[in-house]
């Protein structure tokens, strides 16, 4: 039988589209398999003018996928109360404050809390200051508190937002959500590497070329053009999501598999990143805005034609750039990265690409050197999402005569039955938040260096337009995404738009 976890949920954002469709199935999921019982109780909150029962309501409908009984429908949702709020209302937080002091004592809550900041960053100051000023925190139980992204701006405002919540909450008591650190096969990444001597013994320079992250998405912005419009690829993706997988794959093996020591190894990887000067900024970063596309006979919009979004918007929707780290372990090998909207195909995926063998001994003697080819280099690909699971190519004889090597690959995927049944991100990460595990959250240190290194992109950038749109919907990216590794001697290992153009479904 699981553990009980005895909370009160403040959500602010309750009628939200994150709380709709990941925090209410997540809530629902733990409640299903026993984690969260009788002990707990959620406050949903925003403008509107809801009563408890229609929120109620609204919970139910989205879990339908879930496909719950009326029993544990009617169950669950009697521990939701909604309050309308408006968050700059001195008054609001009074009525919030009793609120959550009867559920306290009618669910026995002990005086744990957790709140949950589903809304725009500009109000968690606000927010946070009224937490304190009406006594919403508790002296007894813990007191947590979720943060979704963007946690700033810039190094700037991200500062300035770490000093008002830090007013009130404790490091250890924020927990920074980014929710591709609750997927599997980010979490895979430390198992891979850490339990296997076959890769921690060649995880250096000494074995590794090159090492390629893809963070592709097939949709356009859809309806989040106002908010990308002022955000971009560069702070929407890399500066999280990217480069906390970086400081997964290049940070030392922690002294333990622990919370504080994954951090303390995390946070030296990040601080090791090359932070760039504008002028190498610009020949290691490239971006792109999508223009127009047609990828079996569906055509796309290019992105300056999409809803909120600026006529000349120099807002880019693609980056791709190469990150270096200074020190021991990974001296001069390139960690290329790359995002973008309305690539080729849906995919997260990490590629590992070792050193190929020094001598073709395998070469046909009457041939001069010069013309031998190489033996295809060891791949080590880690799948993320859609699919989940990990290959590694490798190089074997080809059967018949003569000795011609051909590639052969080890394959693992998660079964669709497997991957239905895991716990989703937020699920995961809701629960550790609940135990107190900050392991799979960003810590204070390792935001305030992405920070770092990303501003001075952003910075080179800001003093350049570009001639967009510079890549067609439904590609991989703009032609200077290629000739990035193509100037080391390098090619990008997943090209999926190749495939598409040989069956003449893409033009």
């Amino acid at each position: 039988m699981p553990q009980e976890n005895i909370a009160l949920f403040t959500i602010f954002g309750g009628t939200g589209d994150l709380a709709k469709r990941k925090l209410y199935p997540s809530l629902f999921r733990l409640f299903r398999k026993g984690d969260l019982q009788e002990k707990f109780a959620v406050i949903g909150t925003a403008r509107r003018e809801w009563t408890n029962d229609y929120y109620r309501t609204i919970v139910k409908e989205t879990l339908a996928d879930l496909k719950p009984t009326e029993a544990e429908l009617t169950s669950f949702t009697s521990h939701f109360y909604y309050q309308s709020h408006n968050v700059t209302d001195t008054e609001h937080y009074v009525t919030l404050e009793k609120l959550a002091d009867s559920l306290d004592k009618k669910y026995h809550l002990q005086g744990n809390r957790l709140f949950y900041l589903a809304m725009a960053p500009n109000f968690f100051g606000t927010i946070i200051e009224h937490l304190k000023t009406e006594n919403i925190v508790t002296e007894n139980g813990f007191n947590r508190l979720i943060i979704e992204k963007p946690f700033g701006s810039d190094f700037q405002s991200a500062s300035e937002l770490n000093e008002q919540i830090r007013k009130v909450f404790a490091e250890e008591q924020i927990y920074r959500i980014d929710h591709y650190l609750g997927k599997e096969m980010v979490q895979n990444i430390s198992a891979i590497r850490f339990g296997n001597t076959l890769f921690e013994s060649m995880w250096n320079k000494d074995f590794i070329d090159n090492i390629q992250i893809t963070f592709a998405e097939f949709l356009g912005v859809e309806e989040r053009g106002g908010y990308y419009d002022k955000s971009g690829a560069l702070k929407d993706m890399i500066q999280n999501h990217i480069l906390q997988v970086v400081a997964l794959l290049a940070m030392e093996p922690p002294t333990i598999f622990s919370e504080t020591s994954i951090r303390e190894e995390k946070v030296k990887a990040l601080k090791a990143v090359r932070i760039y000067s504008e002028e190498e900024a610009e020949k290691n970063f490239t971006r792109g805005q999508y223009g127009p596309g047609v990828l079996e006979e569906q055509k796309f919009l290019p992105y300056r034609k999409e809803k909120n979004v600026a006529p000349h918007s120099q807002t880019e929707t693609f980056v791709a750039g190469k990150f270096l780290i200074d020190n021991l372990r990974w001296n001069d090998v390139p960690f290329y990265v790359r995002t973008g909207k309305h690539l080729t195909e849906k995919g997260t995926r990490i590629n590992i690409v070792f050193k190929s063998v020094a001598t073709n001994i395998f070469r046909d003697p009457e041939e001069p050197l010069e013309q031998q080819k190489e033996i295809p280099a060891n791949v080590l690909t880690i799948y993320i999402q859609p699919t989940e699971g990990f290959s590694l190519a490798l190089n074997g004889k080809e059967i018949g005569q003569g000795f011609d090597l051909r590639p052969v690959k080890l394959d693992f995927r998660h079964s669709s039955e497997t991957t239905g049944n895991s716990p989703e991100a937020y699920e995961k990460l809701i629960l550790d938040c609940l135990n107190g595990d900050g392991t799979n959250f960003t810590h204070w240190d390792e935001v305030a260096q992405s920070w770092r290194i990303v501003d001075v992109i952003r910075a080179a950038w800001d003093k350049k337009e570009i001639d967009f749109p510079n890549y067609a919907s439904g590609t991989m990216g703009p032609p200077s995404a290629f000739e990035l590794l193509a100037q080391d001697g390098f090619e990008w290992v997943w090209q999926p738009d190749e495939w598409y153009r040989e069956k003449g479904k893409l033009s």
